[in-house]
Formats: structure tokens, C-alpha cells, sequence
């Protein structure tokens, strides 16, 4: 038996939705090497292991540099960060209950923090989150366990105790490189790798069904996993 302690949560895909704001800096980056635009979901599946390798995939057809054209991708970005971005239904709510019973919550996510906060900032969210960590914040990205480590140190929570929620592989290998727990988003716009999950969330909100988590299989037991789904 273990407790739930602490969340630490993803950020694209799994407390908003910023496929279309990244996608249009993408395609205002390919305009200015008058390259055509890239879809909605071509842009969509190159998210996840922070900006740089955003902009690698989307130049990966061309003979552009990643370092020349990265900070012109910031800018473009930087420009509409919350232009269509959005928290996905119940975020707001479910974290407010959360907080308010006492679970401290962080995010932690491979984009840039200047932006991360930004985007927090303007959705209202900012205040639900002690600490919040970036991509260029230490010097490791997800799915290194290293920034879930410090996040549970500063809680000075065991890992165990900590779940893990997001919609991408490198939430799941990080939490479990880690030592500690995750639900996955599958209503986020992440993938799943070969190491599943201990919980499926269908809605944000369902995380307010599993308030203390305490019949959360051990990570050694793969073969014995919870999907609210079902519940």
C-alpha cells in the first residue's frame, strides 16, 4: 500500500491543448525559408522532446541549420503562445481540489520554462504549481529521471509517492526511470511507448476518483494495471 503525496503533470497534452499555436510557428518558421506548411497533425507528431528537436523534425527535409533557425522558432512562438491555446475540460477545477487537500503539484515539461510560465500565467494556472521546471531549466529533459528526482526532493516526498501524469512516452519512461508512478492522458495528443502506465485517465477530472491512489499496483508488477475507464 502507498499514498498519493504529490503530482507532477506534463504540459502539452495534458493541461492544454497547443497544437495549433505550435503548429502555426512552425509553418511562420518554414515561410521565411519559403518552405510550404506542415498539418496540424505533421506538426503534432514531432512534439514531445522539447523545442529544438520540434524544429529538427520540422526541417528535416531541408539543409537549414537547427541553431540558426531555433531562436527565429522561439520568436515565432513566443509571438502566439496562447492564441488558441487552451486547458483541456476540468484542469482548473481539479487542480483547485487538489491543492486545496493538501497534494502539492508541479510541472514538469520539456518546453522551455520562460514559455511554460507565460502559457500558465495568461490560462490562470500558475498559482497551482510549486515548482515548475522547463526544458532549459536543469540540464536534463524527460525521460531522464533527474528533474523528477529534484521535484520530489524539494516535496521531500519519497518518489513512490509521486504520481506522474501525461500523454507521451516520455512521461511514462521518465516517471518510471524515476521510481514513481503515472497516469496517462489519452486525451492528450502524446504516444505511448513500450512502458505502460499504471492508471488511464479519459478526463483530467478523473484524477479526482483516485484521490490517495493507495491500491496502485507495484512498478516491478507490469502485468497488473488500473484503467479508470473500467472503474
Amino acid at each position: 500500500m502507498r499514498a498519493l503525496r504529490g503530482l507532477i503533470f506534463d504540459l502539452d497534452g495534458t493541461l492544454i491543448d497547443s497544437r495549433q499555436d505550435l503548429t502555426n510557428a512552425i509553418n511562420a518558421l518554414r515561410a521565411e525559408y519559403a518552405l510550404p506548411p506542415l498539418s496540424l497533425a505533421t506538426v503534432t507528431s514531432f512534439v514531445g522532446n522539447g523545442a529544438r528537436n520540434l524544429v529538427r523534425r520540422a526541417l528535416a527535409d531541408t539543409p537549414v541549420q537547427v541553431d540558426q533557425a531555433l531562436p527565429r522558432f522561439q520568436q515565432h512562438y513566443a509571438q502566439r503562445l496562447t492564441e488558441c491555446t487552451c486547458c483541456y475540460p476540468g484542469v482548473a477545477p481539479t487542480l483547485a481540489a487538489l491543492t486545496a487537500a493538501g497534494y502539492p503539484c508541479a510541472v514538469l515539461t520539456n518546453k522551455p520554462e520562460a514559455a511554460t510560465r507565460a502559457i500558465l500565467s495568461a490560462l490562470n494556472l500558475a498559482a497551482f504549481f510549486t515548482p515548475i521546471v522547463g526544458g532549459d531549466t536543469t540540464p536534463y529533459l524527460k525521460p531522464d529521471p533527474h528533474a523528477f528526482l529534484l521535484i520530489a526532493q524539494q516535496w521531500r516526498l519519497p518518489p513512490r509517492t509521486v504520481l506522474v501524469v501525461g500523454d507521451h512516452d516520455t512521461d511514462v519512461d521518465g516517471a518510471h526511470n524515476a521510481g514513481m508512478p503515472c497516469a496517462f492522458a489519452r486525451f492528450g495528443f502524446g504516444t505511448l511507448g513500450a512502458q505502460q502506465p499504471e492508471l488511464f485517465l479519459e478526463a483530467f477530472s478523473d484524477l479526482l476518483r483516485v484521490p490517495d491512489l493507495s491500491d496502485l499496483p507495484d512498478l516491478s508488477d507490469s502485468s497488473d494495471r488500473s484503467d479508470l475507464s473500467n472503474s
